[in-house]
């Protein structure tokens, strides 16, 4: 089973990071405003995403990215691509 850790830029320049299992179905929720973290958030696009197959490594690197909030290490993450 395939798991996704995708970045979103948002229109208040910060960055949502999430991880899912269908990542074209949560981007579909993001713009019909159905995900109430980027309800009010408008525009939204999809910057990154990371395929992983094992739930525990996806939700890893989403606490990790959470946990830094810089912004500089969440690009130097998405740059890295070695996860």
């Amino acid at each position: 089973m395939k798991w996704f850790v995708y970045i979103l830029s948002i229109n208040d320049g910060k960055y949502y990071i999430w991880s899912t299992i269908n990542l074209e179905n949560r981007i579909k929720e993001h713009e019909k405003w159905e995900v109430k973290s980027t309800r009010n958030k408008k525009p939204i696009r999809l910057i990154f995403y990371k395929e992983f197959k094992e739930i525990k490594k996806a939700r890893r690197i989403e606490w990790l990215l959470k946990k830094l909030k810089k912004r500089e290490y969440v690009e130097k993450f998405m740059d890295w691509k070695v996860f």
